[in-house]
């Protein structure tokens, strides 16, 4: 069941906008990058006797462009509003199923059955291939993708959605994960009797062990439009904070995580969209109790909506309660919501 449970988590494993840590995650380097040894009778005679001459440790792997923010994101609530039930069920160490229903006042209401495999290739203590995951409402609409490592290196990833039994979306990924780099690129709803699709491609280079710096390129074309967006992303780690800026055509997205302790995390977001003529400062935290099992996440932004959510894992039962509420001032708008997770 661990390596169902750790594909299947809502949170992922990957660690957010640090990206400092090699192995972690779906989209995170494979695990078991080193540098090629010296041989012992080079080792001798080269460094005998030679003082300052230690051979510096390698740099990490950045991790990937869209793992740049995430760090900060994960500190902020998730809007909920309704109520939701999730059951997860594992049938086998590399199958689950679960079964989700949704009721709302705002949305809709419905049902959802999803799957997920782990299959038996290894590529870490928590990080099995090829892993499929799929989900279908009661209307017939689907999302599913499949990730496999193909090398000890490449990995690619390809997804589709449907609704209501027509395509919607489908992309296709391939990701290269270097000692201290990773490039990718992604191909969108490529469609070539129209002449229209969207590719998308990163690149993340490791200057220091603190320091990334990369770059993305955005190219979208169809019938009577073709245009390209560029933008140029930086993120700095520190011991116990991660700050991160993106700039581009686009706009500028500015974020600050930092964790003052193992119970109290703290994130700064500020957004700015040239398109929207938009500006946005938003302030999250996170609390953790671990001895209560409890979390509690809060969030304030510069349009004076204010967020809350409350997480409770009741052990040793296989059930965890979570509580919902934002309110919007400007608009005078209340939501909320209940959900239960059972497996």
């Amino acid at each position: 069941m661990g390596s169902v449970l750790a594909a299947s988590s809502p949170n992922p494993p990957p660690s957010g906008g640090s990206g400092t840590q090699p192995g972690s995650g779906l989209v995170t380097v494979p695990p078991g990058f080193t540098m090629p040894s010296v041989s012992p009778g080079q080792s001798s005679s080269s460094t005998a006797g030679q003082p300052g001459t230690e051979t510096e440790p390698p740099l990490p792997n950045p991790g990937t462009f869209e793992e740049c923010h995430r760090k900060c994101k994960e500190v902020f609530p998730i809007q909920m509003e309704g109520v939701r039930l999730v059951v997860n069920k594992g049938l086998s160490n590399h199958f689950q199923v679960s079964h989700t229903i949704t009721l709302s006042t705002i949305g809709e209401s419905g049902y959802r059955f999803g799957t997920t495999y782990v299959g038996s290739k290894q590529t870490g203590p928590a990080e099995s291939f090829p892993v499929m995951v799929g989900d279908m409402d009661n209307t017939g609409s689907l999302n599913a993708q499949i990730i496999h490592q193909l090398t000890t290196h490449l990995r690619s990833k390809v997804a589709m959605q449907t609704q209501q039994h027509k395509f919607v979306n489908w992309q296709c990924d391939a990701e290269y994960r270097g000692d201290d780099f990773t490039a990718a690129i992604t191909l969108g709803n490529p469609d070539i009797v129209v002449g229209s699709g969207i590719v998308v491609a990163h690149y993340l280079q490791s200057l220091s062990p603190a320091l990334a710096l990369g770059g993305e390129l955005v190219y979208h074309r169809r019938p009577g439009e073709e245009g390209t967006v560029t933008s140029l992303v930086g993120r700095y780690t520190g011991n116990n904070y991660v700050a991160t800026l993106t700039v581009g055509g686009a706009g500028a997205h500015a974020s600050y995580y930092h964790k003052a302790n193992d119970q109290l995390q703290v994130g700064v977001e500020f957004e700015a969209s040239t398109r929207m003529q938009e500006t946005s400062v938003s302030f999250g935290y996170q609390v953790d109790l671990p001895k209560a099992n409890l979390q509690f996440k809060g969030s304030l932004d510069s349009n004076w909506v204010v967020g809350a959510t409350l997480e409770k894992k009741l052990v040793p039962l296989p059930l965890s309660l979570a509580l919902g509420a934002f309110l919007n001032h400007r608009k005078n708008k209340f939501q909320c919501g209940f959900g239960i997770t059972i497996g």
